[in-house]
């Protein structure tokens, strides 16, 4: 397909968020930006977030999952659920109690102002990292099938991508993203099921056939009870799942920031519970795409062992050259409404952070906190900028992986901060609580590389688990004699 037609259609829907922000971002002020004045309708939102957590690695990644882990990762998100329960029920609660468009302001009010630092500096590092590696997936996959063919380089495609985030997020923030990322999620949803009904043609399935085939493939397998040494254990699965959800959505101030913006604590908890069950089909469905993808890979004659259709190359190899045009559009609109819809809540994210809690400029007038994130913005988006193209030249095979031990690592002294605020009514050294959460991920590497040198063992998701216990230790024996008077 001509390249610059399949540009053109990226333009259009680009367009289409324009007048979106247009008609959302009137009258917004600094409250508007950050929390939607309050007003954000929870359905809404609910369906923003499927996208906004889903992402374009998600759409890349997942589908290629089924080679290695057949569909076992439908355990890690049985265990999302259980974590946004926790997150309804016990988070909600304590973020719409302090009344703060952050909800680190908890732990400044809990322990001090290094807390409230420590934690806002660990998101802010955890989350531009995480969102580069996504945004990086969504703009080689663009430059690899539209702009090599045009002679555009790579670091020009990430400038463009990157711009026209900004300018749909700039003025409305999340008054805006709201709406956008309720329209991204519906293209990306209805990308996925029309790839999956022309896939399904193309192998001349019915209804039934399509059942009949995932079902009875060897590649279906959902659970895993027997092997305690495997990754794809059910425990470790549905555990880690439900960690990596508390502290990726609930301790993070990303997703958390829609929550705040609902009208209420009770719809709030409406919002949470109901996409949290929104991700049990839609990744289901991601999955049957993979089996269906690789069935039609060995009907063209492919070893399913063959680099060109390996992991994260399966779905975009085989949409570039042997799905036919359709599939090609819906892929890169799949892909493109996704990825927008992640990275433009992460910027408005880490803008937030870093003006509220970072600078710490919530007593400032409205017109200087309007400039301040302005500049924030252009800054955190320039930087992502160099970010995305540094990985263009250091690209991991597994980069869905390398998101999660990111957040291992990152999101680990968060889960410590929280727990230890939420379950104890002691006080801490505030001071201390920068060593405590750098020394704990320090200690998770340095067990991890023994764990690989001397008995070949590689730590997965529990890597998050172990790091926010270090942490909890650490702010026990940095603990102050006295209790709070609570």
């Amino acid at each position: 397909m001509n390249p610059i037609f399949i540009l053109l259609i990226i333009f259009a829907y680009f367009g289409l968020l324009l007048i979106v922000s247009h008609f959302t971002s009137k009258n917004v002020n600094n409250k508007s930006y950050f929390l939607g004045d309050r007003k954000s309708p929870w359905g809404v939102i609910a369906v923003g977030m499927l996208g906004a957590s889903i992402s374009g690695v998600t759409f890349i990644s997942v589908p290629g999952w089924v080679q290695s882990t057949q569909m076992t990762y439908m355990q890690m998100v049985f265990g999302f659920v259980l974590g946004y329960v926790v997150i309804a029920f016990i988070l909600l609660p304590v973020y719409y109690k302090i009344n703060q468009p952050s909800i680190y302001f908890f732990l400044g009010n809990r322990f001090g102002v290094y807390s409230h630092k420590t934690a806002a500096f660990f998101f802010f590092i955890s989350r531009f990292l995480i969102s580069a590696l996504r945004l990086f997936v969504m703009v080689n996959v663009i430059q690899i099938i539209i702009c090599n063919n045009l002679g555009i380089p790579f670091w020009l495609t990430t400038i463009i991508v990157l711009l026209m985030i900004w300018l749909y997020t700039f003025k409305g923030g999340i008054k805006t993203i709201i709406w956008t990322d309720l329209l991204q999620t519906i293209f990306m949803m209805l990308a996925l099921i029309l790839t999956i009904i022309i896939v399904s043609k193309k192998l001349d399935f019915g209804f039934a056939d399509v059942f009949s085939s995932i079902y009875h493939n060897p590649m279906s397998k959902m659970f895993e009870f027997s092997d305690w040494t495997s990754k794809q254990h059910f425990a470790k699965q549905f555990i880690s799942g439900a960690l990596v959800t508390i502290a990726m959505t609930g301790l993070d101030q990303d997703m958390m920031q829609k929550n705040l913006s609902c009208k209420n604590l009770k719809e709030a908890k409406k919002n949470v519970l109901t996409y949290g069950l929104f991700f049990i089909p839609a990744n289901f469905l991601f999955l049957s795409l993979g089996i269906l993808l690789m069935i039609f890979a060995q009907k063209l004659g492919f070893d399913i062992n063959e680099t060109l259709i390996k992991g994260d190359n399966l779905f975009p190899f085989l949409a570039q050259n042997y799905l036919g045009n359709s599939v090609l559009i819906l892929f890169l609109i799949g892909l493109t409404a996704s990825t927008f819809a992640s990275s433009d809540s992460a910027i408005t994210a880490l803008t937030t952070t870093f003006t509220l809690d970072i600078l710490n400029k919530t007593n400032k007038s409205d017109i200087y906190i309007k400039k301040t994130r302005f500049f924030t913005q252009i800054g955190i988006s320039s930087l992502m900028a160099i970010l995305v193209v540094f990985f263009y030249y250091f690209n991991s095979k597994s980069i869905i992986d390398a998101i999660y031990v990111v957040a291992s690592y990152a999101y680990g002294p968060l889960l410590g901060l929280f727990v230890f605020g939420l379950i104890t009514k002691k006080k801490i050294k505030d001071k201390l609580v920068p060593i405590v959460a750098i020394v704990s991920p320090i200690l998770c590497f340095a067990i991890n590389c023994m764990l690989k040198y001397f008995f070949e063992y590689s730590m997965g998701y529990e890597l998050l688990l172990l790091n926010g216990i270090f942490t909890f230790v650490g702010l026990l024996m940095s603990k102050e004699s006295r209790r709070l008077n609570v």
